[in-house]
C-alpha cells in the first residue's frame, strides 16, 4: 500500500477554498465555520507529512480526527453512492424514514419516522413524521420531501436505484405510487405482498436518505434535480453536515445544530485518506490521530500493550470474495470455477492477513441475516484443483489478471491466492489500483477476476441474494447490474429461487429457501467467498463513546467524544 505525503506549503491550513475534484469548493455559505477553527483543525490533521513534524501533536478537543482508507468514494450524492466508505458518511449525515438498531439490527426504529403501518393487503405502506423538523440549511422537513427523495432516487436511476424500483416503483409511476398524502405523512404503495421486514430494511439504506428538495431546486441544472451539484455539496438533516470532500485527501464533517436529536459531541470530525497500516499506527502512537481504521492483525498486536490506545471491534454484515469474470473463456468452465475454490488456503490467510478482522466464511450470507449457512467445505487442495483443471481441458493451467484495490487485507490476500494458484500453474497477473479505478473496471465487466468486500445494503437476506445470485437479464445493455450479472453469470433457475424467498412471509420457510441457494452457490457460482469482517477499531484512550455497528452507516460518530 502506498501513502502519499502532504507536504506543509501544499496546504498552508486554508481548508475551506480548497477545490474538488471538480473544481468547486464544499462551502455554501449556509455552513459557517469560523477559519481559525478550522487551520487549528487541519495545523493538526495534516502535522505528518509537514516539512517539520512535532515530536507530539494532540487534535483539537472539539475535533475528532480518523485516518480511513476511503479511496472508494465516488459522490456524495445519496442517491448515487453506493461505496461503503461513503456509507458511513451518509449513516452520519442524512436522515431517513427509519434506522437499524445498531446494537440489534433485526429491530427498526423511527429515524425521522413517528409511525408506520402496512395495509391488509401488504402493499401500502404508511408513514407519519415527526413534528418540527428542520433541514441543515435551516428549511422546514415535511413529508413532501420525504416523497421527492425517495422519487428523486428512482428517477435518477443510479446504482443504488434497485433497492427501491425492486419494489416496482418506476420512473414512470414513482410520483404515484410514492405520493405525500398530509404535511407529515406520505404512502408507499408496492407492486407486490413482500415480507414487511424486507421492505422496512430496504428504507434504512442510504438510498432512500432524506435531502432538502428546497434547497436541491436552487441548484438544478437543466432538470437535473441537483445531481450535478450534490456530487460534492450537501443538502441533508442528520447529525452531522458534510463541510468539504477532498478525494483521496480528506472529508470533513461538522455538527448540525438544526439536527432534531441530541446534537453531536464533536464539533467537527475530520477523515484523513491514510491507505498504509503501519503509517495509521504511527500517527496514533502520536497523538496525530485520533482514531485508525485500517490497521493490519500486526499492527494491532502491537498496539495490545499500549496504555494509550484502546480498540473495539464488530462482526459486519461484510464479506471479501473473488469474482471470475465468464466472458473469460477459461473462468467459464464449471471445472475451473470450483478449481479455483480449492487454491485458497482459507486457514493460513485467516491466522495471519485476517486475523482478529476477519473469520472464514464461504456462503454469500453473512452470519447475522436469516438463513446464512455456516458450512466452509473448502480448504487448500492443489491436487484436487489440478485434476479439476486437467478435466477442463487445461492440465498446464492458463494466465489471467486480477485487479486489486492496494489497501489491506484486500491486496495481501491477492498476493497469497496468487501463490497458491501458481502451484496449480494458474498465473495470476496482478493489476493494481486506487477503489475507484478497480469498481469503475469491475463495473464495466471488463475485469477477468477481482477482489474485494462486499457489505449488505439493508439487513435483509435478499441484499445479497439479490447481488450475488439473481441476474434477471445478462446483456451488456441490461438495467439491472447485480454482482453475478458484472461476471456474466446467466442464472434463471436461481433468480427464480431469489425472487420467490424473498415473497415468502413464513419466516422458517424463508430460511430454508435461502440456504439451499447457498448450498447451489458455492457448488456452480463463479464467486470464491473467503471471509466476514470484523471490524476493528483502534483509539486513544482519551476519546469517548465510539462503537462500529454491523453495517458500514451504522458506524456513528455522533455519540463520540473526547476527554
Amino acid at each position: 500500500m502506498g501513502f502519499a505525503r502532504i507536504g506543509a506549503g501544499a496546504r498552508k491550513g486554508i481548508f475551506c477554498a480548497a477545490p474538488l475534484p471538480n473544481g468547486n469548493p464544499m462551502t455554501p455559505s449556509n455552513f459557517p465555520l469560523s477559519r481559525r477553527a478550522l487551520n487549528v483543525a487541519l495545523a493538526s490533521a495534516f502535522c505528518l507529512g509537514a516539512a517539520v513534524t512535532p515530536a507530539l501533536a494532540a487534535t483539537p478537543k472539539d475535533t475528532l480526527v480518523e485516518a480511513f482508507a476511503f479511496d472508494d468514494i465516488i459522490t456524495m450524492d445519496p442517491a448515487e453512492s453506493f461505496e461503503i466508505s461513503a456509507g458511513e458518511i451518509m449513516g452520519n449525515s442524512y436522515d431517513r424514514l427509519i434506522r437499524l438498531d445498531a446494537n440489534d439490527p433485526s429491530k427498526l426504529h423511527g429515524d425521522i419516522a413517528k409511525s408506520w403501518s402496512v395495509s391488509a393487503d401488504g402493499k401500502t405502506y404508511s408513514f407519519e413524521l415527526k413534528p418540527n423538523l428542520k433541514f441543515a440549511s435551516g428549511n422546514a422537513l415535511s413529508a413532501e420531501d420525504v416523497a421527492y427523495s425517495l422519487q428523486r432516487a428512482v428517477l435518477l436511476d443510479k446504482s443504488p436505484a434497485f433497492i427501491l424500483t425492486q419494489f416496482g416503483f418506476s420512473k414512470d409511476n414513482a410520483k404515484d405510487k410514492i405520493k405525500q398524502t398530509g404535511g407529515l405523512t406520505l404512502t408507499l404503495e408496492t407492486d407486490k405482498a413482500y415480507a414487511p421486514t424486507f421492505v422496512l430494511n430496504c428504507l434504512t439504506a442510504n438510498v432512500a436518505a432524506i435531502v432538502d428538495k428546497k434547497l436541491l431546486q436552487t441548484q438544478e441544472q437543466a432538470g437535473d434535480m441537483g445531481y450535478g451539484w450534490l456530487k460534492t455539496h450537501y443538502a441533508g438533516s442528520g447529525p452531522f453536515k458534510i463541510r468539504e470532500w477532498r478525494a483521496n485527501e480528506v472529508l470533513t464533517l461538522e455538527r448540525n445544530d438544526n439536527y432534531y436529536g441530541p446534537k453531536a459531541k464533536m464539533a467537527r470530525v475530520i477523515y484523513r485518506h491514510i491507505k498504509e497500516a503501519a503509517t495509521q499506527r504511527l500517527m496514533l502512537e502520536k497523538g496525530d490521530i485520533d482514531i485508525a481504521r485500517n490497521l493490519s492483525p500486526q499492527d494491532l498486536a502491537a498496539l495490545a500493550s499500549n496504555k494509550d490506545i484502546k480498540t473495539t471491534t464488530t462482526p459486519k454484515g461484510t464479506v471479501y470474495y473473488v469474482s471470475l469474470n465468464m466472458k473469460n473463456a477459461n473462468l467459464a468452465k464449471p471445472e475451473v470455477r470450483e478449481a479455483m475454490k480449492w487454491l485458497v488456503d482459507y486457514a493460513a490467510i485467516g491466522d495471519t492477513l485476517m486475523k482478529n478482522v476477519g473469520v472464514v466464511h464461504q456462503n454469500f450470507l453473512p452470519v447475522g441475516l436469516l438463513g446464512a449457512s455456516k458450512a466452509n467445505p473448502y480448504k487448500l487442495d492443489v491436487a484436487k484443483a489440478k485434476a479439476l483443471l486437467a478435466k477442463a481441458g487445461l492440465p498446464n493451467g492458463f494466465k489471467v489478471t486480477m485487479d486489486v484495490r492496494t489497501v489491506q487485507p484486500v491486496q495481501g490476500i491477492a498476493e497469497a491466492i496468487q501463490q497458491s494458484a501458481k502451484l496449480a500453474g494458474i498465473e495470476i497477473e496482478i493489476l493494481p489500483g486506487d477503489g475507484k479505478q478497480t469498481l469503475t473496471k469491475y463495473r464495466a465487466r471488463t475485469h477477468d477476476m477481482y477482489i474485494g468486500p462486499w457489505g449488505a445494503d439493508y439487513w435483509d437476506p435478499h441484499t445479497n441474494a439479490d447481488t450475488f445470485a439473481r441476474n434477471p437479464d445478462n446483456k451488456d445493455d441490461a438495467k439491472s447490474k447485480p454482482l453475478a450479472w458484472r461476471n456474466a453469470w446467466d442464472i434463471p433457475e436461481l433468480t427464480k429461487k431469489a425472487d420467490a424467498a424473498v415473497l415468502e412471509r413464513d419466516p422458517a420457510k424463508r430460511k430454508t429457501m435461502y440456504e439451499e441457494m447457498q448450498a447451489e452457490f458455492r457448488k456452480t457460482s463463479p464467486f470464491v467467498i473467503m471471509f466476514q469482517q470484523s471490524e476493528v477499531a483502534a483509539f486513544r484512550a482519551n476519546v469517548d463513546g465510539l462503537k462500529l455497528g454491523p453495517t458500514f452507516d451504522t458506524n456513528y460518530v455522533f455519540g463520540v467524544s473526547k476527554r
